[in-house]
């Protein structure tokens, strides 16, 4: 099942920059363009850093999408 995030959603509405955050968060904006593309899913860790940035509910950051059977 692969993991959805509405990061840059959520970065844009509150006028947060890329860089701003990867700094705020200690990685580097080239981690966040792979995130926000959903070409590579943060660490627990990462992910819960970025939940409480936010202050929103992981749920609205981050969705598993259900694999459709066939």
């Amino acid at each position: 099942m692969p993991v959805r995030n509405n990061i840059r959603k959520i970065r844009k509405t509150k006028g947060i920059t890329q860089l701003k955050m990867a700094e705020d968060l200690q990685v580097t904006r080239q981690t966040f363009t792979a995130i926000e593309n959903n070409k590579y899913n943060p660490s627990l860790e990462l992910a819960l850093k970025i939940v409480d940035y936010f202050d929103v509910p992981i749920d609205d950051v981050f969705i598993l999408e259900k694999e459709r059977r066939k």
